[in-house]
């Protein structure tokens, strides 16, 4: 199964932070576009040091992406229904900040004054609760867990969507291809015959009218360059390489996991078969299978920049 780059993740554990005060931990991952993976984590301070098990628990399961980590959380009521702060100020310390912010703003009035989380977030003001540091690692890393389960299960769910697509665009360009390879040997020996013809009567009317003799061997000679050209204007190749690029996709779809990249080389591909398919055209079937093929192609491009 292939997954989109995009998706979104949530859960919450709840953790003992004092006597009678409990806390709910709320982790939250979103992703979304970016060649390579890439990982930025906002987690308060009494979870930094999960902060390496997050990553490498990412890594494991995330191959491309920008990927943001964010972690709160918010003290709740009690077992009995009653909410009970557990939380010890430092009143010295506060006072110093306090005495700080007045220094500050002395200097630079307009300055905002502090909000109670800056507060409370300053290290040291609130006392260390009972809560071991095992605790708060625990707790994200069970809570980060869910969420990347959550965030896997939207990225899968948007993949199957973008792999729908995907198969379309494939079988579209299959149908074109296959209703256009049998008419190639026929186009070209039309527009071989064509040529052949344009160029006897120009070389019929010159030499009557400058009453010279016909020059067959000339006539040949140009004959074996028609049909030589002709070769050079035959497509079978570019969309017999067409439809194995459109097999290979297909087989690349079906297998899923990280595919974004092989498949976007093989829009390289495509779009390559598809524009020598226009620059060798000679006849309007070619050159309309040609457009329709690029801007499927496109429209291909665009979706599995999506895909991890």
């Amino acid at each position: 199964m292939i997954s989109s780059m995009t998706g979104y993740g949530s859960a919450s554990h709840p953790i003992t932070i004092g006597q009678g005060s409990f806390a709910n931990l709320q982790v939250e991952i979103r992703a979304v576009n970016s060649r390579f993976l890439d990982l930025s984590f906002r987690i308060p301070d009494e979870c930094k040091s999960a902060e390496g098990a997050l990553r490498e628990l990412l890594n494991k399961h995330l191959k491309r992406g920008k990927v943001e980590v964010r972690a709160a959380w918010r003290q709740s009521s009690s077992e009995h229904g009653h909410s009970q702060s557990a939380i010890a100020i430092d009143l010295a310390k506060l006072r110093a900040l306090k005495d700080a912010q007045n220094a500050i703003r002395e200097q630079f009035p307009s300055a905002e004054e502090l909000r109670i989380a800056d507060i409370l977030r300053y290290p040291g003001v609130v006392a260390d609760s009972d809560t071991a540091e095992d605790q708060w690692h625990g707790a994200i890393l069970k809570a980060g867990e869910e969420a990347l389960q959550q965030l896997l299960q939207s990225r899968q769910a948007e993949g199957q969507a973008l792999a729908k697509v995907l198969t379309n665009a494939l079988d579209a360009m299959q149908g074109m291809v296959t209703k256009l390879e049998p008419r190639i040997p026929e186009i070209v020996t039309l527009y071989q015959n064509k040529l052949v013809a344009r160029i006897e009567e120009a070389l019929g009317v010159h030499a009557t009218q400058a009453n010279i003799p016909f020059n067959t061997e000339l006539l040949e000679r140009i004959r074996q360059e028609v049909v030589l050209y002709a070769v050079r204007i035959d497509v079978a190749e570019e969309l017999a390489r067409l439809k194995t690029h459109i097999q290979v996709a297909r087989t690349a779809i079906a297998e899923g996991g990280a595919v974004g990249k092989r498949l976007d080389f093989l829009i390289q591909e495509l779009n390559r078969e598809a524009n020598t398919l226009g620059s060798k055209s000679v006849h309007e079937d070619c050159t309309n299978t040609a457009l329709e093929l690029k801007l499927l192609i496109e429209q291909m491009r665009e979706q599995v920049q999506n895909l991890e």
